[in-house]
C-alpha cells in the first residue's frame, strides 16, 4: 500500500517507524518527486539536541494511527544524508539522498528531482 498523495501532508508530525516498528523520528515535510508530482521522501526530523532532517523513501510505506511505517531500516535511514531542521536541501545533497538508499537518479533535464512542499 503506499500513500494517497492528498493525505500524506496529514502526517506531519506524526511518529516515522521502521518495519519493526522502531521509531526513525518525526515527519517533519515531504519531498515530491519533481518529474511525475508524487510524494518521494519524508524529511525526518531526528535528535533531541542539534536536531536536523533525514530523508527516508515514502515509496512502499502506510500509514496507521498515529504513525507512518516506512519500509527501510532505522540504521539505514539513520545514516542517511542530513540537513539542519531550517536548511535547503542541495542538488548535491538530494544526489547523495538518491544514492545512500540505491535509488537512480536522472534529472531528465530538470535542475532538481526534489521539491519540498
Amino acid at each position: 500500500m503506499s500513500f494517497p498523495a492528498e493525505n500524506i501532508r496529514l502526517w506531519v508530525g506524526h511518529d516515522v517507524v521502521d518495519p519493526k516498528g522502531d521509531k526513525i523520528g518525526s515527519l517533519e515535510s515531504i519531498y515530491y518527486d519533481t518529474g511525475i508530482d508524487e510524494p518521494a521522501f519524508g524529511g525526518v526530523q531526528i535528535g533531541l539536541v542539534g536536531k536536523k532532517l533525514i530523508f527516508v523513501p515514502l515509496h512502499g510505506g502506510v500509514v496507521a494511527p498515529g504513525y507512518v511505517k516506512v519500509q527501510i531500516d532505522k540504521k539505514l535511514a539513520r545514516d542517511s544524508p542530513s540537513i539542519p531542521t531550517d536548511g535547503e536541501l542541495t542538488r548535491d545533497q538530494e544526489a547523495a539522498v538518491f544514492a545512500h538508499y540505491g535509488l537512480p537518479y536522472d534529472l531528465a533535464g530538470a535542475d532538481r528531482r526534489l521539491g519540498r512542499r
